[in-house]
């Protein structure tokens, strides 16, 4: 492999070489900073270039392994932050003109901890403003464009993310996930995923100048985005590891006790009135029989009701924007973004008042619910999005745009009301009108049990192949 092809490596295949010492963590920087130098004026999904730090960081790590010092387990690797968690030094502007100017004064614990882990950071990925969209577009630095083309959205919040990743930018992006904001970038760009459960991944912006509310706190998770399941195993276990600045967090291993038998699997097709379009539908087809080859165990039934989960869940949050971040909104967000949740407050009417609190509490009711259904079905095999991937804007386009984009996805918001994991992985390559896209479907775990998960996504992509092989053919990149 030349020096100009090695953007191509998978984490898990960097660090085989950059730990040996078969490769220079400088070299690895160097071929991806080289790539985001080659795809990203394209793009737009690296809008902060920190190649000159990060050149620094990858020749003071090869000195010291050179002098015999600890080589992390991610020694070398290339990895992109969302511009919505604090980097030391760094603006942490969410998207919005007026945080600009915000620089943290620390690191996050999950950029401490890939740090710890030998990473280095070489860019910051785009957010939509207020990383409230899930579509990846505003003021501050403009839209993100999806490498497989522009008939279709990035997916958002992590839009920078997805696209950097898959356009072979860095091995590794993080993204962070409070309705879907990991797993619809996946989606949108044909990449792999786990939105962490409740507690599993220590998270806090040193910048902030108050505590989120408590949806916030207990529905958003910190994660990354990958072109396969095996970089998941590689790097999860050092991202959650504890930091006292959260004190919510679950300090558990990445691997659970192996299960008896073969995996249960529920799997489900139901979409809850939404229609279900064929190329999805066949992707399911395809997760189900990669499933059931790699020796689980899949029955066709219903979980517990998602529908009147991810709605209640959805309106409660939005009940909490309502009252804690509207006004910030009005203050500071565009006339677009302002528009987009008059329409979100009307798709999902917000819960207040005393019924706010009503429904916090029935959240354990749901979660007790998913809870013994997982006892019998460790994972559940579902759609993500019940239609292909839409459009850039359609959240623009008033009511109906907005029920596509988001109104439908309830089995995305469902699992973090529940705080449950769930993964996201391609299982098809569509070929539609408007040109070709990935379709993923999403693999939900009992709580605790991520790498359940991961195992299933795995499974899935062994069977369909890895979607950035046939992305960077199409951008022209494979030779």
């Amino acid at each position: 492999m030349t020096q100009s092809d090695i953007w191509r490596l998978s984490a898990t295949d960097l660090t085989t070489l950059t730990r040996s010492g078969d490769l220079s963590a400088e070299d690895a920087v160097q071929s991806s900073i080289d790539r985001m130098k080659q795809v990203n004026p394209d793009l737009n999904a690296v809008v902060e270039d920190l190649s000159a730090e990060a050149l620094d960081r990858a020749r003071a790590l090869d000195r010291t392994r050179a002098q015999g010092g600890p080589v992390g387990p991610l020694h070398g690797v290339p990895v992109t932050i969302k511009i919505n968690v604090d980097q030391k030094g760094h603006a942490t502007s969410n998207g919005v003109v007026a945080l600009k100017d915000v620089i943290a004064p620390d690191d996050a614990p999950f950029v401490r901890n890939l740090k710890n882990a030998g990473a280095v950071v070489f860019g910051r990925t785009n957010t939509p403003e207020f990383s409230f969209r899930a579509d990846t577009d505003n003021p501050l630095h403009g839209r993100t464009h999806n490498p497989w083309g522009r008939h279709i959205s990035p997916g958002g919040s992590s839009g920078g993310a997805g696209a950097a990743v898959m356009a072979g930018i860095g091995a590794l992006a993080h993204g962070n996930d409070i309705g879907g904001s990991l797993r619809f970038p996946a989606a949108a760009n044909g990449a792999v995923t786990v939105k962490p459960g409740l507690g599993r991944v220590p998270a806090w912006n040193p910048s902030q100048q108050s505590e989120r509310g408590l949806l916030a706190q207990s529905m958003s998770v910190q994660g990354l985005i990958t072109r396969s399941a095996a970089d998941l195993h590689l790097s999860m276990p050092s991202l959650i590891a504890a930091d006292p600045r959260d004190p919510f967090h679950v300090p558990m291993p990445w691997h659970g006790e192996p299960l008896d038998g073969p995996i249960k699997v529920a799997f489900t097709k139901e979409t809850f009135g939404y229609a279900l379009h064929p190329e999805v539908e066949k992707a399911l087809d395809t997760a189900r029989d990669a499933l059931i080859d790699a020796g689980y165990r899949v029955e066709e039934v219903s979980p517990p009701d998602v529908f009147d989960c991810g709605r209640t869940g959805y309106r409660t949050l939005m009940g909490e924007v309502l009252t804690l971040l509207k006004g910030d909104i009005e203050a500071a967000g565009s006339q677009t973004i302002r528009e987009i949740f008059d329409v979100y407050f009307q798709e999902f009417p917000p819960i207040t008042g005393t019924e706010l609190v009503r429904m916090l509490a029935k959240r354990t009711h749901y979660a007790r619910e998913w809870s013994l259904f997982l006892e019998g079905y460790p994972l559940v095999l579902s759609p993500f999005l019940p239609q292909p991937f839409f459009k850039p804007n359609r959240d623009t386009e008033g009511a109906e745009g907005v029920h596509e984009v988001l109104g439908c996805a309830v089995y995305s918001y469902a699992m973090n009301f529940l705080g449950l994991p769930a993964a996201c992985v391609p299982a098809r390559l569509a070929d539609l009108p408007q040109g070709s896209q990935p379709i993923n479907v999403q693999i939900a775990a009992r709580r605790w049990r991520e790498d359940l998960a991961v195992d299933a996504a795995a499974s899935i992509e062994a069977r369909v192949g890895q979607m950035c092989l046939s992305l960077w053919d199409k951008m022209g990149a494979a030779g």
